[in-house]
């Protein structure tokens, strides 16, 4: 491996990095053992990004870092270090509820919770620092001030987050005793048998993938979803896909996905769980329908409110691509 002569070497180094690599093994990794200053996770974002290149003619961006690495040079653009602080942004936001303790917003698919690596700005905590000033409770820390929890950046729906200090409290041990409301709504290739129950198993990190959760025998943590067939779609007994109607007793990363994936119906579009190609009338929905994410949807969120003792319960509507993916279903 060899550097180019104008290379920096600071400890956040930003500009552009050219890098000899030789040919074999995961281009990610391959970065990562040349670059040991850069985290993978960095480097992946970077990939991601489209800012690693290889050097030559036709040298289009790579944006896939498990594609192997050729043997040759490689350029990497390296942006400025964000901001240790993320900065308010005027992002529109769906307000459901709002008081001087907490706000709750229903989420569209696409906005990041907070920042984080490859995902620095556009976020909602970007968004409510814009519009709640400096009011949003400082527990999450200075990169999350107040998120309590988390839904995935391409699924949609209700989340709640705390203003005050007082507020997040609360409501942090209203999710720690599983003492929220939370309903969620599925479209999944095929349908979960039984058409009712739950599914239980620990989730953690899988040993094959560190970017996916996986259901696990041993270790992991407790992880309760419970569910039920709304409606199927297509030929009685054989279902090409389902709406699933699930509520959470816990909360673990990419919980309901991993969940219904391991019962055989994963949510139709899920590019990490959704293994396994739904029938061509399905795909076909799907492609008129636009949907370009994993089609679930935070429908429900209910608690007492922690400060004032007032319950609370907030619904929000399939958004436009899941509402119409469902009516095409129902053509089947």
């Amino acid at each position: 491996m060899a550097l180019s002569p104008d290379t920096d070497d600071d400890d956040a180094p930003f500009g552009e990095r050219v890098v000899t690599l030789e040919a074999g093994g995961r281009l990610d990794k391959a970065l990562a053992a040349a670059l040991p200053e850069f985290s993978r996770a960095r480097l992946q974002a970077l990939i991601a990004e489209g800012r690693v290149s290889r050097v030559g003619p036709g040298g289009a961006p790579v944006t896939d870092g498990s594609a192997k690495a050729q043997a040759g040079d490689y350029r990497l653009e390296i942006p400025p270090p964000a901001p240790a602080e993320p900065l308010p942004e005027d992002i529109p936001l769906v307000v459901l509820f709002e008081d001087e303790h907490l706000i709750v917003i229903d989420k569209p698919p696409g906005l990041a919770m907070h920042p984080a690596p490859g995902s620095e700005s556009g976020t909602l905590v970007n968004a409510l620092l814009h519009h709640c000033g400096a009011s949003l409770s400082g527990i999450g820390g200075v990169a999350r001030p107040g998120i309590v929890h988390r839904i995935d950046k391409e699924t949609s729906g209700v989340v709640v987050a705390a203003k005050t200090d007082a507020a997040h409290q609360g409501l942090s041990a209203l999710f720690a005793a599983h003492d929220i409301d939370r309903e969620y709504v599925a479209l999944t290739r095929g349908a979960p048998s039984p058409i009712k129950g739950t599914i239980e198993g620990a989730i953690a990190r899988s040993t094959a993938d560190r970017k996916k959760m996986a259901v696990v025998k041993t270790g992991g943590r407790h992880a309760v979803t419970h569910y039920t067939v709304a409606r199927t779609f297509g030929p009685p007994g054989r279902p090409l896909a389902a709406r699933v109607a699930c509520r959470l007793e816990t909360g673990r990363t990419h919980q309901i996905r991993v969940h219904l994936a391991s019962k055989g119906a994963p949510c139709l579009g899920d590019p990490t769980y959704g293994s396994g190609s739904p029938s061509q009338p399905v795909k076909d929905a799907i492609a008129e329908a636009g949907l370009k994410r994993q089609a679930l949807h935070a429908a429900v969120l209910g608690f007492v409110h922690p400060v004032t003792g007032e319950r609370l319960r907030f619904e929000s509507p399939l958004p436009a691509d899941m509402a119409r993916l469902e009516a095409l279903l129902g053509r089947l």
